[in-house]
């Protein structure tokens, strides 16, 4: 007689039913966790004020920042 089973060349296991095996799933849940961490964390430092932030060692945030040279002016009228 003739085998009519057919094989898909795949062995699926019951441990790894849905594709994640544990240590998958660890590092899942580390980087959600981690995820969640930095959003309150961020949330946390924007209701901060200048001087808080100072205090606790943070850096200031970054702002346009001009800077202008002695001289500046009498270049810039010497150009023209």
């Amino acid at each position: 007689m003739a085998d009519t089973e057919t094989r898909t060349g795949r062995n699926v296991s019951k441990r790894h039913l849905f594709g994640f095996g544990r240590k998958s799933l660890a590092i899942l849940i580390a980087t959600f966790s981690g995820w969640r961490r930095t959003i309150a964390r961020r949330r946390a430092l924007t209701g901060l004020t200048p001087d808080q932030l100072k205090d606790i060692g943070h850096p200031e945030a970054h702002r346009p920042v001009l800077d202008i040279k002695a001289g500046l002016i009498t270049n810039l009228m010497s150009m023209r």
